[in-house]
This record gives C-alpha cells, sequence and structure tokens, in this order.
C-alpha cells in the first residue's frame, strides 16, 4: 500500500500563507532585500536621527560656537560667519569650503535610494501624507526627471522643496554620480557664498543680535524638545485612537 501524505496541520498552514517580514507596503522593497537594500536603509535611519538630534542643538551651537554651525553646512551659522568677516573674522574662507561640503553630506544617499528602489521610495515617503502633498510631490519627481541640474541647485536655496525627493527622482533616472555630486557641490559651493555675502551685507548688527539671542539659547532649544514630545505625543495617541477605532 502507498502511504498517504500527511495532512498539513493549522500552524502549518497558518506560517505558509503568512507573508515574508520584508514584504511590507511600508517599505520601498518589493523583493527580499539584499546587502546594498539594508545599508541604504541603514544610512536613511541614521539621516534622520541626525536630523532630530540636531533641530534642538543648533540653537545653542550658533550661540556658542557659530563656526562650527557654519562648517556644518547650517544657513544660520553661514550668514554669522560672513557677519563676522565684516568684523574682521579670518576663519571665513574654510568655513566657506567646509560648509559646502557638509551642506551635501548626505545627498548621495537620496540618490542612492531612488536609484535601488526608484518610485516605491517616495510612495513609501508619502503614503501619509496628504493628497494635495501627494500631488506637489508629483510634480517635483517629474519636473526634477525633466530639469536635473537646475532642479539640484534649486534644492540648496531657501525654498520650502523635498530634496530627498529631488535626489531620489534624479536616481531613479539614471543620472550618473559623479555628475550628481559634481553639481551638488558646485550648487553648494555657490549658495553658501551667498548666505555668507547676506552676513556679510548685514555686517555688525547681526554680531549684536546673535550675542543678545545667546542669552536665550538654551530655552529655544528645551522649547524645541517640549515641542518634538508634543508632536510625537500626539501622533502616537492619534494612531492608538484610530487602531481602537478599526478593532471595534
Amino acid at each position: 500500500m502507498t502511504s498517504q501524505p500527511a495532512p498539513e496541520t493549522p500552524d502549518a498552514a497558518a506560517a505558509a500563507s503568512e507573508p515574508e517580514w520584508w514584504d511590507d507596503p511600508a517599505l520601498p522593497w518589493k523583493h527580499k532585500p539584499g546587502r546594498a537594500d539594508l545599508i541604504c536603509m541603514s544610512a536613511l535611519s541614521v539621516v534622520a536621527i541626525y536630523a532630530l538630534v540636531m533641530l534642538p542643538l543648533r540653537p545653542i551651537i550658533l550661540g556658542l560656537a557659530p563656526h562650527l554651525l557654519g562648517s556644518l553646512g547650517y544657513r544660520t551659522g553661514l550668514v554669522l560667519v560672513g557677519a563676522l568677516a565684516a568684523v574682521g573674522d579670518r576663519w571665513w574662507p574654510l568655513v566657506l569650503v567646509v560648509g559646502s561640503l557638509m551642506a551635501m553630506k548626505f545627498d548621495w544617499v537620496y540618490w542612492w535610494a531612488g536609484k535601488l528602489w526608484g518610485r516605491n521610495i517616495m510612495d513609501v515617503w508619502s503614503a501619509n501624507k496628504s493628497e494635495r502633498t501627494q500631488r506637489r510631490w508629483e510634480k517635483i519627481w517629474n519636473g526634477a526627471r525633466r530639469f536635473e541640474t537646475l532642479a539640484i541647485f534649486v534644492t540648496f536655496l531657501p525654498i520650502p522643496i523635498p530634496a530627498g525627493v529631488v535626489y531620489a527622482a534624479l536616481g531613479a533616472a539614471g543620472t550618473k554620480l559623479w555628475k550628481f555630486l559634481a553639481v551638488c557641490f558646485g550648487s553648494a559651493l555657490l549658495t553658501t557664498a551667498g548666505y555668507m555675502a547676506v552676513g556679510y551685507w548685514i555686517g555688525e548688527p547681526a554680531v549684536q543680535v546673535v550675542d543678545t539671542y545667546g542669552r536665550y539659547l538654551w530655552y529655544l532649544s528645551i522649547a524645541i524638545l517640549v515641542g518634538m514630545f508634543a508632536v510625537f505625543w500626539y501622533r502616537q495617541r492619534g494612531a492608538q485612537q484610530q487602531a481602537s477605532t478599526e478593532d471595534r
């Protein structure tokens, strides 16, 4: 007699029907991630953590070490270094070069994300955004692929454009990394010089304002931290309320 195969147990059937951990619409890949996928995702996480950490620290660094803030590529620091140059400070050439490099320090990460995952990365970023924001990002994505060099330059201006979307679009479009970085550096150098020139034009009044501001910088940093925790708590509460509503 031929033996009949043993019927599948309920646990085995359930395990077979469960999706893999990487098969999640909240993730940008549509396949089992490889080494490059995991490294790029980790790099994006590092960028996000860096931005959160620097948010409350920037007011402190501006008051205590404006050259450091300018060298990190932040516009307020660059303007103040320009103002200090107007009253005799000689460190501005070094800040100009280092600040330009640091202003583009994470751009390659977004380019790489676009190269790896294409439009999927933008879909992940915009999943919880309003329809208006999604339409706007769609136009930015298409415009970046069309205008390329100009699109990169615009991201270094004080204009509310999601630079990550622009860079990812160029990575997805096949823009060469060397060209992308060359345009980024040229744009960063030009705009960094512009911010420092604004500070130089303002001159000593800007230095006096920052000196006065330095007396209150700790209060501003604390206020930023409180605001960050309040936003986090509000979003967590909203997510819990939505989950409880769906369970009913």
